[in-house]
C-alpha cells in the first residue's frame, strides 16, 4: 500500500479525538493492513507501511482476543530506532465483526474492525441458501456495519430477479443487488458505498465469486480465480488471509477468505434485528418469554399455521437462538459471564462511537 494521508486510510475526527492523549506520549496512528502472526502486523501510516510487533505489555494484559489488534484496527505505534514499530495501544472500534473461533473453547475472533459497509455475497448457483444468509445477517447487524446483499453469478440463474424478490422479503430495508462479477453486471451500483475513506468488507462462502469481485473493483487481478467443482459447485479458497487493500476510487476493502461456517458470537441484538418480522409477530404472544414451542397463545406459531410466516424461517430463528444460548453455558459460568461482559461492553462502546 502506498502512503496516503490518514483520512484516506479512514481516520475519522472521532478517532483523532480518541488518539489525542496517545499522540502526546509521542505515538503515531496507523491502521492494521494484515496480521502475519498474533504478535506481528503490517500497519499503514501516513508515511508508508511498517511491520509492527505487539507490545509485551498488551499481550500479557489482554483478557480476551477482543483486546488484540485485528485487520482494520487503528493502533498507536512507537517507532523503533533501527526500523519497525511497536503497537502500544488499540483504539476503540467503531464496528467489529466478531464470530466464535474454531476450537473446543468458546472464544471470540475479530474478523475485521472499523468497517462501514459489509457486502454479504451469496451465489445464485448451488450456493443459494437463505438460511445461511440469515446467519450472516446476524453477524452483520451485530457488528454495527451497514449490510448489503450481493446475489452473484446472475449469469448462471435465469430466475435471478425472482431470487432477489425472495431475499428482499427476508431482509426488508437491506439493499439486495444482483450481480455477475464474471461479466461485470451490477457492479457499478456498488459505487454508492465506495466513497473515499470508507471501508467495506466482503463476506461469503468459498466459491461465491468474491475474488472476481475484488479483481473487478481493483481493476486488476489481485487474486487468481478458480473454477468451482462441477460435483458440488463449491470452490477452493483463493483468498488465504484477511487484508485491507485500497481501491482506485479511494475506498478501502477488507478481503476475507471464504467462510465455510459462521459460528455466532452475539449478545442478541443482531438476532433480533435480522428476524425483525418474527419479533413483531412475537409481540402478540400471550407470554412475554414465549419460546414459540408448545406454549399456549403463541402468535408466532399461529402466523406459521396461517401462512403468514415461513416455517423454515421460524426453524432458522430457533436454531440460532439455541446456538447462542448454548454459547452462554458452554464454558465455566464465571469465565463465560466475564467474557460476555467484555463483549457487551465492547459492543456498547462501538455503538456509541459509530458516528464519524
Amino acid at each position: 500500500m502506498a502512503a496516503p494521508g490518514l483520512e484516506a486510510l479512514g481516520f475519522t475526527p472521532a478517532q483523532a479525538r480518541a488518539f489525542a492523549p496517545l499522540e502526546a506520549d509521542g505515538l503515531r496512528p496507523g491502521r492494521v493492513v494484515a496480521g502475519h502472526t498474533p504478535r506481528l502486523s503490517r500497519v499503514a501510516t501516513a508515511s508508508g507501511e511498517v511491520m509492527a510487533e505487539l507490545a509485551g505489555r498488551l499481550r500479557h494484559q489482554a483478557n480476551s482476543p477482543l483486546d488484540l489488534p485485528a485487520v482494520g484496527d487503528w493502533v498507536a505505534l512507537r517507532e523503533r530506532p533501527g526500523g519497525g514499530a511497536v503497537i502500544e495501544a488499540v483504539l476503540p472500534r467503531r464496528t467489529a465483526f466478531v464470530r466464535r473461533a474454531a476450537g473446543e473453547r468458546s472464544l471470540p475472533q475479530v474478523l475485521a474492525a472499523n468497517v462501514d459497509t459489509v457486502f454479504l455475497v451469496m451465489g445464485l448457483d448451488a450456493d443459494f441458501n437463505p438460511r445461511r444468509l440469515e446467519r450472516a445477517l446476524v453477524l452483520a447487524w451485530e457488528s454495527g456495519a451497514e449490510p448489503v446483499v450481493l446475489l452473484n453469478k446472475a449469469d448462471l440463474n435465469p430466475e435471478a430477479e425472482a431470487r432477489r424478490a425472495e431475499i428482499e422479503r427476508l431482509v426488508a430495508g437491506v439493499p439486495v443487488l444482483v450481480t455477475s462479477a464474471k461479466q461485470g453486471q451490477g457492479l457499478p451500483a456498488l459505487a454508492r458505498w465506495l466513497s473515499p475513506g470508507r471501508t467495506v468488507a466482503l463476506l461469503g462462502s468459498s466459491g461465491v465469486g468474491k475474488s472476481t469481485i475484488v479483481n473487478r473493483l481493483l481493476g486488476r487481478e489481485k487474486q487468481k480465480t478458480q473454477e468451482v467443482r462441477e460435483t458440488d459447485r463449491r470452490g477452493r479458497h483463493t483468498t488465504s488471509h484477511r487484508e485491507l487493500v485500497p481501491l482506485p476510487g479511494g475506498a478501502l476493502l477488507v478481503d476475507t477468505p471464504g467462510l465455510r461456517e459462521i459460528q455466532l458470537w452475539s449478545e442478541g441484538s443482531g438476532l433480533r434485528t435480522a428476524f425483525f418480522d418474527l419479533q413483531e409477530i412475537a409481540g402478540g404472544c400471550r407470554f412475554s418469554d414465549c419460546g414459540h414451542g408448545s406454549e399456549p397463545g403463541c402468535a408466532v406459531r399461529a402466523a406459521v399455521a396461517e401462512g403468514r410466516l415461513d416455517p423454515l424461517r421460524l426453524d432458522s430463528f430457533l436454531k440460532l437462538q439455541a446456538e447462542l444460548r448454548a454459547l452462554e453455558v458452554r464454558e465455566d459460568p464465571l469465565e463465560r459471564r466475564q467474557e460476555r461482559g467484555r463483549w457487551k461492553a465492547a459492543h456498547k462502546s462501538l455503538r456509541k462511537g459509530k458516528g464519524h
